[in-house]
């Protein structure tokens, strides 16, 4: 099982957020639980190659 780092919010009556890695794709819910769905959705079309030019997110050590 792969986890997922995200950041989400509420703004009035709906739930929005994003992947940590993928922050360039915002989705939205009208719960949480519903929200975590939508991203896991992102997640599997972002992983399978349909979306061209997906940006990603990358660590860099420097000294």
């Amino acid at each position: 099982m792969t986890k997922l780092k995200y950041i989400y919010w509420q703004d009035d009556n709906m739930w929005l957020g994003y992947l940590d890695e993928y922050p360039d794709y915002m989705t939205q819910g009208e719960t949480l639980e519903d929200l975590q769905e939508h991203l896991r959705d992102i997640y599997q079309e972002l992983g399978s190659g349909t979306i061209p030019s997906v940006r990603h997110a990358g660590e860099l050590a420097v000294a």
